[in-house]
């Protein structure tokens, strides 16, 4: 039986399966397409991967992000 999917969007934080040597479990997601980037929350390094790597070694998402423009918009629409 095949692993369920886990849904991720840009701005997401997850937890990744490994430990990064930094001593930090959680990633921000800054880049997706076919390749997926994202970047160490405790020392600020970033991994670019496969999508299908990624979905291998992701654990959960830990919060998910606003989007950059949408949130842009909302802080405009009260100016």
């Amino acid at each position: 039986m095949a692993k369920p999917r886990i849904a991720f969007d840009l701005n997401d934080i997850v937890e990744m399966k490994k430990v990064h040597p930094c001593g930090e479990n959680r990633w921000k997601v800054i880049r997706m397409g076919a390749d997926i980037r994202i970047k160490c929350l405790g020392c600020g390094h970033s991994v670019m991967m496969p999508r299908a790597e990624f979905q291998k070694k992701i654990k959960k998402v830990l919060e998910h992000g606003a989007d950059e423009n949408q949130k842009n918009a909302d802080e405009s629409s009260f100016l």
